[in-house]
């Protein structure tokens, strides 16, 4: 079994900086591609950013300059440091995983989601 830990969401001015935590554990025997999604009420689940294991990422336009990924491939954990927050980047926050379990069995998991509102 693999999960994915998320943590970090929270309630935070416009402007303000969070920064979110997704930690994988369990049966892993390499992680490929890392990343986090997002999803607002009424609206479809969409990329904010991805980073592979050689740590080229890639950032939805909208997150351009705010927005950085990051991994620690020894512990095996993404952040996503969100900066100059915006209120229409308020959503859940979900933290996805491409992962080897074994050579020849490669999945996708999901973490549970983070709350990030961004509110005065």
């Amino acid at each position: 079994q693999v999960q994915l830990v998320e943590s970090g969401g929270g309630l935070v001015q416009p402007g303000g900086s969070l920064r979110l935590s997704c930690a994988a554990s369990g049966s892993i025997f390499s992680i490929n591609v890392m990343g986090w999604y997002r999803q607002a009420p009424g609206v479809q689940r969409e990329l904010v950013a991805t980073i592979t294991s050689g740590r080229v990422t890639n950032l939805a336009d909208s997150v351009k300059g705010r927005f950085t990924i990051s991994r620690d491939n020894a512990k095996n954990t993404v952040y996503l440091q969100m900066n100059s927050l915006k209120p229409d980047d308020a959503a859940v926050y979900y933290c996805n995983a491409d992962i080897s379990v074994s050579p020849l069995v490669r999945r996708s998991f999901w973490g549970q989601g983070t709350q990030v509102t961004v509110s005065s």
